[in-house]
């Protein structure tokens, strides 16, 4: 048993504290990529840390992104409740959390989606798509153009 404690300890992840950036946690691991290309983080030059498929007691399998001198706007952070509803920000300042933010669902989603309906014209002409979220959880988004409802297992980012 004290073996297998051991073995734990050293299998933990060790990564090390960024000075000044943010750390988004609780985003479930499958949808680790999805974060970072909504965030536009494959893009900047930014040292990002990323790990995935971390123990969570709330998720079972977590993914967590510490960006180093990089703090999001409010509206950029709402991009990710629709792959991440349960994320978390932590603000670091300093080595130390100076704020923390809870991602929120927006009432409207506009250009980060695609609607499902294959006839719907933001499909087939350059429309910049937008949603009315109905429901959030699970999340359904109302389309503005053909009025079709996308629901969360649908939803494909552009």
């Amino acid at each position: 048993m004290e073996m297998k404690d051991n073995m734990k300890k050293k299998l933990k992840l060790k990564v090390s504290a960024i000075k000044d950036g943010t750390v988004i946690d609780h985003i479930p691991a499958k949808n680790l990529f999805k974060v970072i290309s909504i965030l536009g983080l494959d893009k900047i030059e930014n040292q990002i840390t990323f790990g995935t498929n971390l123990d969570s007691a709330k998720l079972g399998a977590k993914a967590i992104i510490k960006v180093s001198d990089k703090f999001f706007e409010d509206n950029e952070i709402n991009k990710i409740a629709l792959i991440a509803p349960h994320a978390k920000l932590n603000i670091i300042k300093d080595y130390e959390v100076a704020e923390k933010k809870i991602v929120e669902i927006p009432e409207r989603i506009k250009g980060i989606a695609k609607c499902f309906n294959p006839k719907c014209i933001t499909n087939h002409e350059v429309i910049t798509t937008c949603f009315k979220v109905i429901k959030t959880d699970p999340i359904a988004l109302k389309c503005r153009y053909c009025e079709k409802i996308t629901a969360e297992d649908q939803i494909k980012m552009l």
